[in-house]
């Protein structure tokens, strides 16, 4: 079942925050390693695990490095920015026509044919 954007944009910032703690606790414990592990990996306090794991607040740096200690860095990949083109600038483009020749002609003998 898709999610609609209403439903998406009606959560709260801190339920984001809750299920991205949801998301690394299952994570981490699914691999069976425990914090100071992940910690450790990560480069980062155990508190800082801790805080990440509980829906508090954390920076974003620490949020990489613990995605990266548990093999989860694809997650962000959906956030990788590619510029679309509008349905409108496309029959733009398609619709423009050539304006000028371009001066290369075929030879003569490529012309006739065999007949």
């Amino acid at each position: 079942m898709d999610i609609s954007d209403f439903e998406i944009n009606a959560k709260s910032d801190l339920e984001y925050l809750s299920q991205i703690g949801e998301f690394l606790k299952g994570t981490r414990l699914e691999l069976d390693l425990t914090q100071n592990v992940v910690a450790e990996r990560a480069g980062v306090d155990r508190t800082t695990l801790i805080k990440a794991e509980r829906g508090d607040s954390i920076n974003l740096l620490s949020l990489i490095q613990i995605l990266r200690a548990l093999g989860k860095l694809r997650v962000l990949e959906n956030m990788k920015f590619t510029r679309q083109v509008s349905p409108i600038k496309m029959a733009e483009l398609s619709m423009k026509k050539k304006r000028r020749a371009s001066g290369n002609k075929p030879p003569e003998d490529k012309l006739q044919s065999d007949w």
